[in-house]
């Protein structure tokens, strides 16, 4: 049967029966219609987690540097919080490691993140979910402001007294103005409202929106954490769920080192540099093809070998001279606890002895 022949005979079957021929159409566009919606509310849902939900509170691609986890599930036992515990806190000192080790495409920030009591001169204190926050967090967590706008480069540079306040809390502080330049006390000192956030959402009747952001280098961090320079974590996210691996094994290398050899930010940097340079050294050698490049590449490598080893001979160096002071210490102690040891040896029974003057 030809093409334009089969076309005449459907096109003749549909006239004749047109009530048969109405309900098919129907019926393959009401399933048509139903597949292209069920498909749309599947995309629209997965956008929004990643998107609106998901990606503001847990962000894609990233993971946090902490000295014990962000989130705990099930039972954990007394032997692993005492372990958490013992567990150094992470420093500022600590970040700019981190961001060097990082590839260039890597956005970061740190924070610290409390409870706080805050208040205005329209409202009575409020509860609100307080975050001192330094890097690219708002890039991070795909957040914007509303109203106002963002931390500036100088303000969160130098700790200026500005805070972004969330739009739950924007309605308990603020009922009846407009909060763009006024003023809210947290613990005890005063800071200025130049922004109003983007809503978070909910879930399972909690809002997210009760929250306030601060520059982390202004006052309001120790009120967050009692020791100095401490931070509650860092924030790495990369363009790419494969360069996730990457970047989680760049960041434990740089605080493997800061453990175990204890090492300044200075011969840290060095360190880093080094091993950078040592993988581009290994690519360089699965392609080289003459024996000039390779004996080149074998002297650079043993140029870092030499780097890493002066390293670590200065950390011994460093143990060992504690090792002698802690030494010479205890031999401190020992004798003036065999001095003490005569002493009461030769001291007449029943003698008191009394404090001179």
């Amino acid at each position: 049967m030809h093409f334009f022949e089969a076309i005449r005979l459907a096109l003749d079957t549909i006239r004749v029966q047109k009530l048969k021929s109405f309900f098919t159409m129907l019926g393959v566009c009401i399933g048509v219609m139903f597949l292209i919606t069920v498909v749309s509310i599947v995309n629209g849902m997965g956008k929004y987690m990643e998107d609106e939900l998901v990606g503001k509170l847990i962000a894609l691609n990233s993971f946090e540097l902490r000295n014990r986890p962000n989130i705990t599930i099930g039972d954990v036992s007394r032997a692993q919080w005492l372990e958490y515990n013992r567990r150094p806190r992470i420093i500022e000192a600590d970040v700019q490691p981190v961001v060097d080790a990082l590839p260039p495409d890597a956005y970061w920030a740190m924070y610290s993140n409390s409870g706080l009591s805050v208040e205005s001169s329209f409202s009575k204190p409020r509860r609100a979910d307080a975050t001192a926050i330094d890097g690219q967090y708002f890039e991070i967590k795909k957040l914007d402001v509303t109203e106002g706008r963002r931390f500036s480069l100088d303000e969160l540079a130098n700790g200026k007294s500005v805070v972004i306040l969330g739009p739950d809390l924007v309605k308990r502080l603020f009922p009846t103005v407009d909060p763009i330049d006024r003023q809210v006390k947290l613990g005890g000192k005063m800071y200025t409202v130049i922004g109003v956030g983007e809503s978070l959402g909910s879930a399972f009747g909690m809002s997210f929106d009760n929250y306030l952001y601060a520059p982390f280098r202004s006052p309001v961090h120790r009120l967050m954490n009692k020791e100095a320079h401490a931070i509650d974590g860092i924030i790495v996210q990369v363009p790419t769920s494969e360069a996730l691996i990457d970047a989680e094994e760049r960041v434990r290398e740089v605080m493997r080192f800061r453990d175990l050899l204890g090492l300044s930010l200075e011969q840290l940097s060095t360190l880093i540099e080094v091993e950078s340079v040592r993988r581009n050294l290994r690519d360089e050698w699965s392609g080289a093809t003459t024996e000039a490049d390779r004996r080149r590449i074998l002297r650079a490598a043993l140029h870092c070998a030499d780097t890493q080893l002066e390293l670590v001979h200065h950390r011994q160096e460093q143990l060992a001279q504690l090792e002698d002071e802690v030494s010479a210490r205890r031999r401190t102690i020992e004798s003036r606890l065999r001095a003490l040891q005569v002493g009461r040896a030769g001291q007449p029974k029943g003698a008191v002895t009394t404090p001179a003057g």
